[in-house]
């Protein structure tokens, strides 16, 4: 049975009995009705063809024989490309020339009728073309198509499993899901926000006698709530898959919505204790927060990739990561490390920079040591590069620091001769240098950007192959405080901010200094979670001190009396027996990205929005007529 090519069914048509993706050899002789997309033909003589039919859990080849009985099949042929269809036929095992492993690569199913449910008439592309991507545009705006391609869809289902995998480790764990508001109102945390207007209580809001807009602002996460949990104390393990949202400019890892798996848990430790090894760079607290993530990590990356992973993680603290990697994000998969030859100069040169509060330091490239990363060296050339660049010759033996513009020092000859010697450094090297401030700050420093760029060029010119296996790392005690953050800036306006959110507590070391007023020397109980160089997590012990918060808000944060008043349930509820807390939150469309091995989020959400923040499918954000604005108090611009 079938219909003609340009009219859909719109009748009853047969059950399905089996997907695209489940037929074994098992289902030999077994009569099957399979719904899907038809895929193109595949002509072999004017009497047989095959067609792939596809739905989202795989691939199923057709046979078609045409002759006296069977030419009501042949229209199969007149039906358009991705068009939706019924097929009803019996399973049969390939030939075995024909075999293959993967999928129902061992069977076909011989057609004996077929219903269009309906034709595929006007495609802008055709998704199951693998030889030919069209751009990028053209596909944000037909998603829907897009997501046919099977490397889109198996991301989905991807998501879909790891998902199922956090839910179930959290419960076994004892975490309890609760969902938290998505309409808040807008707080100080530092990033900026998106607002949604409301004609709720506008009736009661006025300003020098005028009514007022009123807006809710959508979560830049769950932070206040999760904590106002904890403080309840109803829950003592909480999580949730939640979504967040910030007004910020797109990137290829960043997008305005987007997924956390986000915990929070009562009567976390406040640093280590007798039952840690002095040997355990973590120094923080929260050891139960770190032990929990470990054994989800482990857990996804043994039922997902296959591969067991070590029961607990390297940590380094923020110092070591921008000192040894130049970031504090670091990739550890490769060395390239960074060197403080600051011990190596002389003492003038020592005492200089140490009045100055600064140091030097390098990358070696020795050809000696045949290095991976020697050609791509050679293609960094940009301005600001070649100015820190030194190659070593025998001409500039005996003067290469001294010749290097961005570091600005003399030396004597025969310092030189003992600089080489202490470095050992010979004709043919090259190093890379920098001078910078000897207190690390902000999230990368020259030769941690540019130790990143010679990666990338040698994994280009496939010099540099990352290893496979996952590298993860802790990265703790980041400044508590920050003057450093562009992003942050536009609250701050030149105040100190906060390096993680204002709620994260100092580390019991620097409690004293922080009440000194030495802002500068305080560490926070702040954990990051890396992977490959990519932070895919960050999370703190809280501060469920009352007095300490309002100290951070008022004296440190210098938050206005308006400012703080937004968090004045918090405070309250500090005061009402909360205990100590923390939690983290792990971003989920960045670790999905690098469970699909795909380098941009997009990639692994359903509908996401374009690196500029737009939506090109559902065209937002879009401009709203006046009388909507009236209804909410707002008035357009003008001009």
């Amino acid at each position: 049975m079938h219909i003609y090519p340009d009219i859909p069914s719109t009748a009853p048509y047969p059950k399905r009995t089996h997907t695209c993706g489940e037929l074994t050899p098992a289902h030999a002789g077994t009569h099957v009705t399979l719904t899907g997309w038809l895929l193109p033909e595949r002509k072999v003589s004017k009497f047989m063809s095959f067609f792939p039919i596809k739905d989202s859990s795989g691939i199923t080849q057709l046979v078609i024989r045409k002759g006296d009985a069977d030419d009501h099949l042949a229209a199969l042929s007149d039906v358009p490309v991705e068009s939706t269809v019924a097929i009803e036929g019996q399973v049969h095992v390939r030939p075995e020339k024909s075999r293959r492993d993967e999928g129902t690569g061992q069977i076909e199913v011989q057609v004996d009728k077929f219903t269009l449910l309906n034709p595929a008439q006007c495609m802008p592309f055709i998704p199951s073309d693998n030889q030919t991507l069209v751009n990028e545009d053209l596909r944000a705006r037909f998603r829907y198509l897009d997501l046919r391609r099977t490397a889109l869809s198996d991301n989905i289902r991807k998501r879909s499993r790891v998902a199922r995998i956090i839910r179930d480790t959290l419960h076994h764990d004892g975490f309890l899901e609760v969902e938290t508001p998505l309409l808040l109102k807008s707080t100080p945390e530092g990033a900026r926000e998106f607002l949604v207007p409301t004609r709720v209580g506008r009736s009661t809001a006025q300003q020098d006698g005028k009514d007022i807009p009123l807006f809710y602002a959508l979560p830049q996460s769950p932070q206040q709530p999760k904590q106002l949990l904890i403080c309840s104390g109803a829950v003592d393990k909480y999580f949730q898959i939640a979504k967040c949202f910030r007004d910020e400019d797109g990137r290829k890892d960043r997008q305005p919505e987007f997924t956390q798996i986000d915990l929070e848990m009562a009567f976390v430790s406040w640093g280590a204790d007798k039952s840690y090894s002095r040997s355990d760079t973590w120094r923080v607290g929260g050891h139960e927060v770190r032990a929990v993530i470990e054994r989800l990590v482990g857990r996804i990356w043994q039922q997902v990739e296959g591969i067991t992973l070590p029961s607990s993680f390297r940590v380094i603290t923020y110092n070591e990561a921008m000192t040894r990697y130049g970031s504090d994000k670091p990739d550890t998969r490769f060395a390239l490390e960074i060197q403080d030859i600051t011990p190596s100069l002389p003492s003038r040169a020592r005492s200089s920079l140490e009045n100055l509060g600064e140091i030097i330091e390098a990358i070696i490239l020795r050809p000696s040591e045949n290095n991976q990363f020697l050609r791509a060296n050679d293609e960094c050339n940009s301005q600001e590069e070649s100015d820190t660049q030194s190659v070593i010759t025998d001409s500039n033996m005996l003067n290469w620091l001294c010749d290097n513009r961005s570091i600005n020092l003399k030396l004597s000859h025969d310092e030189h001769v003992l600089l080489n010697k202490t470095l050992g450094v010979s004709s043919g090297d090259t190093l890379w240098l920098s001078r910078r401030r000897k207190v690390p700050e902000g999230g990368s420093t020259a030769l941690g950007r540019l130790r990143i760029r010679i990666s990338e060029l040698a994994h280009a010119r496939g010099d540099y192959v990352p290893p496979t296996a996952p590298h993860f790392l802790w990265v703790t005690e980041f400044p508590l405080f920050t003057r450093a953050d562009p992003d942050k800036e536009f609250l701050a306006h030149g105040r100190w901010s906060s390096t993680h959110h204002p709620f994260t507590a100092p580390m019991w070391q620097d409690i004293e200094a922080m009440y000194a007023g030495r802002t500068d020397q305080v560490r926070g109980q702040h954990y990051d979670l890396v992977l490959n160089g990519v932070e895919i997590g960050g999370g703190s012990v809280r501060v469920h001190d009352a007095c300490m918060q309002e100290y951070i808000f008022s004296q440190v944060l210098q938050l206005s009396d308006s400012e703080k008043a937004s968090f004045n349930h918090l405070l309250h509820a500090l005061k009402c027996g909360a205990p100590p807390h923390g939690g983290i939150a792990l971003g989920f469309d960045r670790l999905m990205a690098i469970l699909c091995k795909t380098p941009t989020i997009r990639d692994v959400i359903a509908f996401p929005k374009t690196g500029a923040g737009t939506d090109i499918l559902f065209k937002s954000p879009a401009a709203v007529n006046k009388d909507a604005l009236y209804q909410y108090g707002i008035q357009p611009t003008h001009g």
